[in-house]
């Protein structure tokens, strides 16, 4: 079948999620949570046919994939050379049940015939310690069970399990419904289960939707963009993680391929801001309650990274049985930037903390018993500002007082000194501006490159970095400042000479030039 590379689509209920090809095929599934071993993992294998499942149409010619409209329901369709088809229904059961959101880790496919005598194979080949094919399993009367070390898959079906299990093609005469999950017991009719599944899963989508806030513009866009990072929300804690996957290399054969399925806190005034302006106010609340978990109350420095259950240890580490994404591994698990230095968090988490004590949808109202537990974060991002750190990009290998991280402490500070005012505390009030003034002359004064006329990446440097057009977002200089015009104009000029602004440096050595991570 043909490779699609990263043309995904991704369902999933707020406990799992899984990608999909265009065919169907599901390339990357974990278990039991997006941190988990995956059950499929053909993404990361080289093309080795292993981790996965798919529907084989015989003498397919055409597919036709897409999701149902404001869901995170995908439906597919194959047709074969005689016009014969079968449709594909893919989601990740999610809706309201005894004032309850039954989110269970499970993932249910329809397949269904839609006209002549479609001639189908599926297969269902899992996997589990990073790769290594599942070889013991155990049959039911209406389900198989694979004996993972962990968490034991069971598949539930009405279509014929010794056509499953032997990969034997068959004429598709009725609907086949099929349940992958956790090894429970599947109660109730499997068929009308689904189905009502289905419609209940698409009503809440389509509620969860209409809920949202925003423009008239781009809102196909932004509807799939915010139900793409709803899906990224471990609910159960409220963590929101970077990726579903991990290893994908940033630059080819760079070596590059990191584990993203962790929760960066450098993310977290980003992530609540994205939330706010779609009105997903509710997830939004929910992480802020994980970040302050992680964060609040803290004397000594927060870590860059935490996993969906913050106590969780993140050690890297290799999968030997996965060659990854086309061949170009490593394929890591865990993350060893969890071990960094990036001033940038405690700025970062102050901002996406700052709702609680301003937005009046929120129900719970920050309060100066609050105000005080994220006062710390305040003092690290006081003490550390002007320090060296391995900056926005994760260097590995190098430090420097990086403009971000700089700029993102003096926020941190500067947010602090208007909740201070906002809650009537002038004394504090007085003593976080003061210390936000004393990091922001300093920044403007390092920061600026007077040879490049802009403001640059790190502190007496001459590179340029994207990052630097958040100075204005953040409140340091005014978008008509003429050095943040003249960093603007700079930045585009390094863009249009064919350079990627942000500049990586060989990640734990792996003996490239520098020019092999400019992109």
């Amino acid at each position: 079948m043909t490779d699609y590379g990263l043309d995904l689509a991704v369902i999933g209920n707020g406990r799992t999620a899984a990608l999909l090809e265009p065919s169907s095929r599901i390339v990357w599934w974990c278990l039991p949570r997006y941190d988990g071993d995956p059950v499929f993992c053909r993404l990361l294998s080289g093309g080795e046919d292993k981790g996965f499942t798919d529907v084989v149409l015989e003498g397919q010619a055409e597919i036709r994939s897409n999701y149902v409209r404001n869901t995170a329901i995908v439906v597919t369709d194959l047709i074969d050379d005689k016009g014969a088809g079968v449709r594909i229904t893919d989601f990740a059961p999610r809706f309201q049940i005894y004032g309850r959101t039954f989110r269970p880790p499970q993932i249910i496919r329809i397949i269904e015939p839609i006209g002549g005598m479609p001639r189908v194979t599926i297969r269902f080949r899992t996997t589990h310690r990073y790769g290594e094919p599942v070889a013991s399993r155990s049959s039911g009367s209406n389900h198989i069970r694979y004996w993972r070390d962990d968490v034991p898959v069971r598949l539930t079906t009405d279509a014929p399990l010794s056509y499953v299990e032997n990969e034997a093609s068959f004429i598709l005469t009725r609907p086949v419904h099929m349940v992958f999950g956790t090894d429970e017991p599947f109660e109730g009719s499997l068929e009308s289960t689904c189905r009502d599944f289905c419609e209940r899963t698409r009503d809440y989508w389509l509620e969860w939707v209409r809920r949202l806030a925003f423009s008239i513009d781009w809102q196909d866009e932004i509807i799939r963009a915010g139900i793409t990072l709803k899906l990224c929300s471990y609910e159960e804690t409220g963590a929101i993680v970077a990726a579903l996957t991990t290893s994908i290399p940033e630059v080819p054969k760079s070596g590059r391929n990191w584990d993203y399925r962790f929760c960066w806190m450098r993310d977290a005034f980003f992530v609540v801001r994205a939330l706010n302006r779609i009105g997903a106010t509710r997830t939004m609340e929910d992480f802020i309650s994980y970040i302050l978990s992680v964060s609040a109350g803290r004397l000594g420095e927060v870590r860059p990274l935490y996993g969906v259950v913050h106590t969780d240890a993140l050690e890297e580490r290799t999968a030997p049985a996965l060659s990854g994404y086309g061949g170009d591994g490593p394929v890591r698990i865990g993350n060893a930037a969890v071990n960094q230095s990036q001033h940038d968090v405690y700025g970062s988490i102050i901002m996406a903390a700052t709702p609680i004590f301003f937005d009046r949808r929120l129900p719970r109202p920050g309060d100066a018993s609050l105000f005080h537990t994220i006062e710390p974060l305040g003092a690290q991002a006081a003490k550390l500002a002007l320090k060296p750190d391995s900056g926005i990009w994760e260097y590995r290998g190098r430090t420097r007082v990086h403009t971000h991280s700089a700029a993102m402490c003096w926020a941190g500070c500067q947010r602090l000194a208007a909740i201070a005012n906002h809650l009537n505390l002038p004394e504090r009030a007085n003593h976080w501006a003061g210390i936000a003034d004393h990091i922001g002359q300093e920044l403007l004064k390092r920061a600026w490159s007077p040879k490049r006329k802009a403001f640059s990446a790190a502190f007496d440097s001459e590179d340029l970095d994207a990052s630097a057009l958040l100075l204005a977002e953040l409140g340091l200089v005014s978008p008509d400042d003429p050095r943040f015009i003249a960093t603007v104009e700079a930045i585009g000029l390094e863009l249009r000479r064919g350079f990627h602004v942000m500049r990586y440096v060989a990640a734990d050595d792996f003996g490239l030039p520098e020019s092999a991570f400019l992109i």
